[in-house]
């Protein structure tokens, strides 16, 4: 919904960030706003008190509860409270008088000059004065209410249907069966037939890899059941097989895409942790939810320190989840499963052996589960087991020597299954998908040029990389050599860099080649990241002269296919798109 027009984007000694939170996410299952707070003030429980007092009275004066959380983590605190979802623009107004009321009320010391040096404000004139500021909340809150909208999702969810909306569109239903009303003209509940709307099967998928093979096989399982599909990943937007926008649409804008496009019958969407913890899901009915795994990534980010925390934010998805709905889990998480235990009733379990204690205990529980016994994939739903075909025969799984793409293999098998998709069409479909790079671009892709052996995938944290090197050994005779490009995005935090470095080390490559990411710098200088790479991999005993740096990713990937000799393999974990295109063409045009 549009800002209200006097909302005035400032600066603030007191926070670094003001955010409405538009769907379920990391804190409840609402909509709400967070503040990450700044300086001593923000871990010291007085000024936290003095916060919640100012919420409860501000929030009450106009006309709502708010449910308010305090979460401490290592750099500072974030201050959270729910709001209606036509009142998230003056809730963060709130979440702002509140806490830097509560701060000069603490530490009136700390209190700063309300004129900044360009003469824009940096604080309301009115902190600490409730009565000034209620004036000024009421004007804003009266500017932004949406009566309409309200009166829609009543509508909406008296008849178990989805609602979702953005800042300048409300949506009811999903894909084929959906309607779209701009905010300013939101027809009265009596007025819409809602006979015409309905929603469509939604799995949501989310996990630290893996993600986007998942999506795209469980798109592909619809799609052989005879469904229109929609799916969004961090490649873009897919309807029916049509690639309609490039780009990282894993967030709440890539799902409202497809969920409101007419020709869509179910719909795929991939759920990055950056999109959860920024605003949230897009929409709050959602049939199954994936978790593929949890490893260690883009700590520091949005108060996440740690792998607990990580996998908290990940099963934010299980908040979209219907009643009926059905979470999917890697069994061979055990922080995962740890994490997620009591958090949904109705659970189902993948891992690589079908024989596993986690899987036979789900069964004994007549849940759904499924794994691999002998080399065979077995589909389990209590009752009947089901055998889905070789492993090793699914090209997905390179020969079997694509361990993690084994478990995408299972959860997406899971999912088809719990949104009514046949066994033998999964059966079918796990024999053919992949077969063609075509089919999860970006992801395993394969080329056998002049008897090198060049693979491209996204690998982007330790463990993705580790499970592609661990398909590379595969590919290797004893005396081929390997070679890697290697880089990452400069919003990880140094220990992230330096784990990446010393997984590449454990796979000896005979040469690195280092890069940087054209468009990820994130604060970095040019070439940064490179020589703190450079300095790891010798301290972990890659020799110095198996180190060269080409900052230009596409440059730095040719480099390594030109030294390579025939039974050679080389790695390119690839990250820009167009970097990624057109070493795809170059490497065609070589073929």
């Amino acid at each position: 919904m549009p800002a209200p027009t006097n909302v005035i984007e400032r600066d603030s000694d007191y926070f670094s960030e003001s955010r409405r939170l538009t769907g379920p996410n990391f804190f409840f299952a609402t909509t709400g706003v967070v503040l990450e707070a700044l300086g001593a003030a923000s871990k010291d429980v007085r000024a936290h008190a003095r916060w919640r007092v100012h919420v409860v009275a501000l929030t009450e004066a106009l006309g709502w509860h708010a449910e308010c959380i305090v979460r401490v983590h290592s750099a500072s605190a974030s201050l959270v409270l729910s709001a209606p979802m036509d009142q998230l623009y003056v809730a963060t107004e709130v979440n702002e008088w509140a806490w830097e009321s509560a701060t000069s009320d603490c530490f009136p010391t700390l209190s700063v000059s309300n004129a900044c040096e360009d003469g824009t404000h940096s604080m309301p004139n009115d902190i600490g004065d409730i009565a000034a500021a209620l004036t000024r909340l009421r004007a804003s809150a009266l500017a932004e209410k949406n009566p309409a909208l309200i009166a829609l999702h009543a509508a909406a969810a008296a008849r178990n249907v989805a609602l979702y909306a953005d800042d300048d569109e409300a949506s009811i239903g999903a894909g084929a069966s959906s309607m779209t009303f701009a905010l300013s003209k939101i027809p009265a509940p009596a007025d819409i037939d809602f006979s015409a709307v309905s929603d469509i099967p939604v799995a949501l998928v989310t996990g630290s890899n893996g993600k986007t093979t998942t999506v795209r096989l469980l798109a592909a399982m619809l799609t052989a059941q005879g469904a229109t599909v929609g799916y969004s990943s961090t490649e873009g937007v897919v309807i029916d097989g049509e690639a309609v926008t490039s780009g990282d649409y894993s967030g709440p804008a890539g799902a409202r895409t497809v969920l409101r496009d007419k020709r869509v019958t179910a719909a795929v969407l991939e759920c990055a942790r950056g999109g959860m913890l920024r605003r949230g899901l897009a929409l709050s009915e959602a049939d199954v939810a994936i978790v593929t795994n949890v490893s260690a990534d883009h700590f520091g980010e949005y108060g996440i320190d740690n792998l607990d925390d990580l996998a908290d934010a990940k099963l934010t998805v299980a908040r979209a989840l219907r009643e009926s709905g059905v979470l999917i889990l890697n069994g061979e998480d055990a922080l995962l499963m740890r994490r997620s235990k009591n958090l949904w009733s109705k659970v189902a379990v993948f891992a690589g052996d079908f024989k596993s204690a986690i899987l036979q205990a789900k069964r004994a529980e007549r849940g759904l589960t499924c794994g691999v016994e002998a080399g065979q994939l077995k589909l389990s739903n209590a009752e009947v087991t089901v055998d889905l075909g070789s492993v090793a025969a699914m090209p997905l799984t390179a020969n079997a020597h694509a361990i993690y793409n084994i478990d995408n293999i299972a959860a997406a098998t899971l999912a088809a299954y719990a949104l009514g998709v046949p066994h033998a069409t999964i059966s079918a479909t796990l024999k053919t998908f992949g077969a063609s790079r075509h089919d999860n671009p970006g992801r395993l892709e394969q080329w056998n040029i002049n008897g090198v052996h060049i693979l491209i995938d996204y690998a982007h944290n330790p463990a993705g990389l580790a499970g592609l090197l661990d398909v590379a050994n595969g590919l290797r005779a004893a005396s081929s050599r390997l070679g890697l490009l290697l880089g990452q995005a400069g919003n990880r935090e140094n220990a992230d860099i330096d784990a990446l470095a010393n997984t590449a080390a454990r796979y000896t490559p005979d040469l690195i080649v280092l890069k940087d990411i054209e468009g990820m710098l994130r604060g970095r200088a040019d070439g940064e990241i490179a020589a703190m790479m450079a300095r790891l991999l010798v301290s972990a005993g890659v020799a110095p002269d198996s180190i060269k740096t080409t900052l230009s990713e596409l440059d730095a990937a040719k480099q390594l296919v030109e030294w390579a000799n025939a039974g050679d393999v080389v790695v390119l974990p690839m990250h820009g798109a167009v970097a990624k295109q057109a070493m795809r063409d170059w490497l065609d045009g070589l073929g």
